[in-house]
């Protein structure tokens, strides 16, 4: 319990403490938006850092070399814990988008946060909104802006298990040709969901797989390319179970 409650309070006073913060850096985005773009990505990460200090999370991470350097690539990854966010966006290569939820967005504060680092929130209830989203992800890659979805889209119950991966999130990288690139994450359920409200000390497994350009694929893999996503993940996932 010590855990959730410093985690909880240093959330509180991040949030609270940085708002100065946030206005200055929109400030600065209107004139120097590279600078704003650099500067909010690196406070955000020291955060997430802290709060994986502070949770005893302890991250192994495979295949860091795997994601290309100097391009945008669409980030894909299976979903066990709100944890997940904060394990892979300390590790983005650069400024990342986010795929969230709409509830997200209705948190002050966090979701001026996440307006200020190009993440998008999605209404899983509405197709034409939804449609919008990926329109405006696609816009974030051909500015050079990476995007990170976990396509089951929504936070698997049970570790092993996997819900389908939707198809509409991939079109992000089919109508680019960015690479797509996997991310499977053993154990993270165990920090916090496995045994709400305790945050325990836990092992986590990251594993990055090769790059996936759309152009590379098969007719048949481009046209279930979630599915062909999907199968990685869960195969690299079984692979590392031994491993947490």
């Amino acid at each position: 319990m010590i855990r959730f409650i410093l985690v909880i309070a240093f959330v509180i006073l991040f949030l609270i403490l940085s708002i100065p913060v946030i206005l200055v850096e929109l400030l600065i985005g209107k004139f120097n938006p590279d600078l704003k773009n650099k500067q909010c990505l690196g406070i955000v990460q020291w955060a997430f850092r802290v709060i994986l200090w502070m949770a005893g999370v302890k991250v192994t991470t495979i295949g860091e070399e795997n994601i290309p350097v100097g391009e945008p690539v669409l980030y894909v990854g299976n979903h066990r814990s709100y944890f997940d966010i904060l394990i892979t966006y300390v590790r983005v290569k650069g400024l990342t988008g986010y795929m969230s939820k709409m509830e997200v967005k209705r948190i002050p504060l966090l979701r001026d946060w996440m307006k200020a680092l190009h993440c998008q929130f999605i209404d899983r209830t509405d197709v034409k909104q939804g449609l919008k989203v990926i329109l405006d992800c696609i816009e974030l890659i051909k500015t050079g802006i990476s995007v990170c979805v976990f396509p089951e889209g929504t936070r698997n119950r049970e570790e092993g298990t996997f819900l389908p991966f939707h198809e509409g999130s991939f079109k992000i990288a089919t109508k680019t040709n960015c690479a797509i690139v996997p991310m499977t994450l053993n154990n993270a359920g165990a920090i916090f969901e496995d045994h709400i409200p305790y945050v325990k000390k836990t092992h986590v497994v990251l594993e990055y797989g090769k790059p996936i350009y759309p152009k590379d694929l098969s007719k048949e893999e481009l046209k279930h390319v979630g599915s062909y996503v999907q199968n990685i993940i869960m195969e690299t996932h079984e692979k590392n179970k031994a491993l947490v």
